[in-house]
This record gives structure tokens, C-alpha cells and sequence, in this order.
């Protein structure tokens, strides 16, 4: 089993409590190194107790009684351990606040700070010491799934978060650009933008190029570029998507990078399975991925593909 330095397991009969049997020992370290491989495979989000059943050969109650009764907390407040221990790593990396929750598997910047006091000692976002000042603008609608943040810089979109919530959005937003000079809502200038993502959001293939304004590195570069040349209403695996830009062993590498993408839709990294053909995670939740893919396959079925494409301008 993988080492766990934040909750070390339970030595079988010390204390006051029973001798635990070897084979609940083996059964709980199989769970926990199954929890830390999952992790590190492409970050896919919470762990059910059906899938760790399953794995382990136990039915989920009668795992999660000896998985606490092992190790002293349950299969979900180790898993959360992991990614505590993950985002920080992240944060520390100087990738930013949204780099390091989605790349830990945290759904949103709101999960982290509901536990930022006691695992930080501060916000994610003084814990990172990150951003650049920028005047940003942004814009928000309804959609179809749910509530969409559009907001850009003078060069190009910056951030595009799906949510349920409309301040949860924006606090997102001022948490990922702490040091900006300005974050302001500006509806009429952001209008191009955000008529071209709830297009996109419909199901209908792109009407014209978005300028983006985000960092990104030579490899996700190469990522997002390979993203943005799936055709509309088609998937792809990581491995797939690995081996388009010539490294093959970097399906890992590539879901990490999907999970960066600060920019929903826009790259559209929901067209990108895990290599076992199923959904996967995605920032703003598997529903989410689903519905899009969902509507670009619907829509391919009674639309053409236009003939071309204009460039958005805000």
C-alpha cells in the first residue's frame, strides 16, 4: 500500500479495542491504495462506496465500517485528506487557485474554502501568494445548465465556470485573481462572448473564434489545441487525445490538463473521456460533461456544420 503521511493506519490490537484480523487489514489497505491510484490517475472526483464495494468485494456498508474501524476515519475523510495534501502541492506549485482545486478533484473553489481555516491556516488564495493585476470583466446568464460566468481582460476571455449560483460564481472569480486591479460586471461589452458560449453550451457547433487571454504551458498548449480539433458532437479518451500529440504515455498528463482548462466549453475539454470509456470528471461537474455531450450529439443529428467561422470580439 501507498504510505499515507497525514493518517497513518491504525496498529491491529493496540488499545483497549480487538485484535483486527489480518484480512480486514488487507481488505482496508487495498482500499485505501485503490482511493491514492484513483487520485493519481486523472483526478475524477468523489470515490462512491459502490465502486470501492465493488473493488474490495465487500458490500459498501460493511467496507466502510472496517475501513473506519482500521484506519480511523472513513473512506470519504481519507480520500479528502489526499486532496487536501494534492491542492496544497498545487498551490505551492504556483499554478494558481483554479489550477490547484480542479487539478486536486475539488468540484469548485467553494468546497476548498469551506475547509481553507483549518487546512491552510488561510484562503487558497493568500496560501498561494498568486495572480497578476488585471482589469477584468465579466457577465453572467442563465443556461440550460444552470448559471455561466463569462469574464474577460482587454485581450481575450480569461474564465468561463459553470454553477448553480451566481455569487458562488463570483466569488470563484475574484478568488482566482486576488491581485486583480478591477473585477466589474460589464453585460453589454461581454454580450459577443457570452451569445457564443451559450451557443456552444446548446449542443450547436462554434459560430466564430474566442480570443483567450489565460496562462498555459507548451504541453497544454499542445492539449487544448488537440481539444479544440474534436469535432463537435464526437469523444475522445486522454489516451486518445495523448497520442494526437505524439506522447502516448501521457494519458495521465492529459487528464490533469483537461482538468486545468479555465475556460469551459470554449476549450472543450468535456469531449474527453477517461480510457475505460467512462464520463469521467469535470470542473463543473459530471452532469454537466454529460448534458454537453449529451446536446452536441443531438444537435449533429439535425444541424450541419456551418461553414465557416468569424472571430468574437468584446
Amino acid at each position: 500500500m501507498m504510505p499515507n503521511p497525514i493518517m497513518p493506519m491504525r496498529k491491529p490490537g493496540t488499545g483497549k479495542a480487538a485484535k483486527i484480523p489480518a484480512s480486514v487489514t488487507d481488505v482496508v489497505r487495498r482500499a485505501a491504495a485503490y482511493i491514492a491510484a484513483r487520485q493519481e490517475d486523472e483526478a475524477d472526483g468523489p470515490i462512491t462506496l459502490e465502486e470501492l464495494g465493488r473493488h474490495c468485494g465487500l458490500s459498501p456498508w460493511h467496507l466502510q465500517r472496517q475501513f473506519k474501524r482500521v484506519m480511523g476515519v472513513s473512506p470519504r475523510d481519507y480520500e479528502e485528506s489526499l486532496r487536501l495534501k494534492r491542492f496544497k502541492k498545487g498551490l505551492r506549485s504556483g499554478g494558481g487557485v483554479a489550477a490547484a482545486t480542479f487539478d486536486a478533484g475539488f468540484g469548485s473553489s467553494s468546497r476548498v474554502y469551506e475547509r481553507s481555516d483549518a487546512a491552510l491556516g488561510m484562503t487558497p488564495a493568500s496560501y498561494a501568494s498568486g495572480g497578476k493585476g488585471a482589469a477584468i470583466r465579466y457577465t453572467l446568464a442563465p443556461c440550460a445548465l444552470g448559471r455561466v460566468l463569462v469574464a474577460a481582460t482587454g485581450k481575450g476571455l480569461c474564465r468561463v465556470e459553470m454553477g448553480d449560483d451566481e455569487d458562488s460564481l463570483i466569488d470563484d472569480l475574484a478568488a482566482e485573481f486576488p491581485r486583480a486591479d478591477v473585477i466589474t460586471r460589464d453585460d453589454r461589452a461581454l454580450g459577443p462572448y457570452i451569445g457564443e458560449i451559450l451557443h456552444r453550451i446548446s449542443g450547436q457547433a462554434p459560430q466564430a473564434d474566442l480570443p483567450l487571454d489565460i496562462r498555459m504551458t507548451a504541453f497544454q498548449r499542445q492539449v487544448w489545441q488537440a481539444l479544440a480539433r474534436i469535432p463537435t458532437g464526437e469523444t475522445r479518451s486522454y489516451g486518445d487525445v495523448a497520442a494526437a500529440i505524439g506522447h502516448p504515455k501521457a494519458a495521465r498528463a492529459v487528464g490533469n490538463t483537461c482538468g486545468r482548462n479555465p475556460v469551459a466549453v470554449a476549450i472543450p475539454c468535456h469531449r474527453v473521456l477517461r480510457n475505460d470509456g467512462a464520463i469521467g470528471g469535470y470542473a463543473w461537474g459530471s452532469e454537466r460533461k454529460q448534458a454537453l455531450i449529451r446536446a452536441e450529439s443531438t444537435s449533429l443529428t439535425t444541424h450541419s456544420r456551418p461553414a465557416g467561422k468569424k472571430r468574437v470580439t468584446g
